[in-house]
């Protein structure tokens, strides 16, 4: 695996399992001295955890999380100085060879994924916080969405993310003006569903998951699913893929057992996948 700034035996992406509750993965960006930037060895190196907690059974929620003070500024920009030098043309090659699959891959994961901002988020930063399914924030942290101050448009899926998170008119506002916004901005905006003092972020983020990690993970997948569906399609259609999905869910043992549990008034326990 790729290494660290700071210290040569050091891996840029640490996956682990919560203590608590192994179901629970933590994936960790791991540059805390340059504030999680992004380079092409921290984007290949989490694209694999990310396939490896998405393709691990015995994975029910993932935490993505940034090591030190900082949950992700974006974009290494030295290393894509040096890109540009070499070739302006293919220097943005990275968004369709890591940014685009990194979304896709916390989009498109089977399991609820909660981004714990524990600092500073910017640009590709908070595109990746806004893939997550729910997110939790440090509270005085500050956000930045950063590209036009660069010169650029967003991306890390942020044209759709951001507006979907906020509306079309606040999310235009805070891509052309490049303002900060705070983590109680964020709230009151409904990007986060929680702000919590700095030292407590981590563990709300694995409170939260371990709850998810408890439900019905198939049901999860599929109100995902359906999310991203009815974000671009027609009524009729959201109404199709609805039926579809519930009539696959109709025969899982949980939809079943949940059920039973309800008329025999007793909490269910969801197994999952």
């Amino acid at each position: 695996m790729a290494e660290s700034d700071s210290d040569a035996a050091e891996p840029v992406v640490l996956v682990e399992h919560d203590e608590t509750d192994p179901s629970v993965a933590v994936v960790t960006l791991n540059r805390p001295a340059k504030y999680n930037a992004l380079t092409v060895d921290l984007k290949e190196a989490l694209l694999t955890a990310l396939a490896g907690v998405g393709g691990d059974a015995d994975v029910r929620a993932v935490v993505l999380t940034g090591a030190g003070r900082a949950f992700c500024v974006g974009q290494d920009l030295a290393e894509h100085a040096t890109a540009l030098e070499q070739d302006a043309a293919t220097s943005f090659d990275t968004v369709r060879d890591h940014y685009n699959p990194l979304v896709l891959a916390i989009t498109g994961m089977a399991k609820p994924v909660v981004a714990a901002i524990n600092g500073p988020c910017a640009g590709a930063g908070l595109g990746l916080a806004l893939a997550a399914d729910l997110r939790i924030a440090a509270a005085g942290l500050t956000f930045t969405t950063a590209f036009t101050g660069i010169g650029l448009t967003a991306d890390t899926g942020l044209s759709a993310t951001l507006s979907h998170a906020v509306g079309v008119s606040r999310a235009t506002e805070l891509l052309l003006l490049n303002e900060q916004f705070t983590a109680e901005d964020a709230l009151n905006w409904g990007l986060v569903r929680e702000v919590v003092p700095a030292g407590e972020v981590s563990e709300a983020a694995l409170v939260l998951a371990r709850r998810l990690a408890s439900g019905p993970t198939r049901a999860y997948a599929e109100v995902k699913g359906a999310l991203r569906f009815g974000a671009v399609n027609e009524m009729p259609a959201v109404l199709d893929h609805e039926a579809d999905a519930q009539a696959r869910l109709a025969t899982s043992p949980d939809h079943q057992r949940a059920v039973a549990a309800f008329l025999s008034k007793s909490t269910p326990a969801f197994e999952g996948w």
